[in-house]
């Protein structure tokens, strides 16, 4: 099986989660400044070790960056990778010539 495909489809199983999902979603509405985990706490209503698995999953699926400023947590989407995954989800549409494109 390619990489490509592998990467990809870890990708989609860490999103595959509504908690994961909804976490990046926010994630991605707070910018390339990034989001506290606080405030990602606070959006999802989650203790705080149960947020932290999911944040490490979405790390480690490339999707999430973290850093740290003093004791604060800060997470910031991957934008190149997020748009990899959507691109190749999209970049063979209708090449097989059964439906109108997007």
């Amino acid at each position: 099986m390619p990489a490509k495909l592998e990467r990809h489809a870890e990708q989609l199983s860490a999103l595959g989660h509504p908690i994961r999902l909804s976490i990046l979603r926010f994630v991605v509405q707070g910018g390339a400044e990034g989001t506290a985990a606080g405030g990602i706490q606070e959006h999802v209503d989650l203790p705080a070790s149960t947020l932290s698995h999911h944040l490490k999953r979405l790390i480690d699926a490339g999707l999430l960056k973290s850093r740290s400023e003093g004791t604060f947590h800060f997470y910031t989407p991957e934008f190149p990778s997020i748009r990899a995954l959507t691109d190749y989800v999209w970049e063979d549409c209708c090449k097989r010539g059964k439906a109108k494109c997007c």
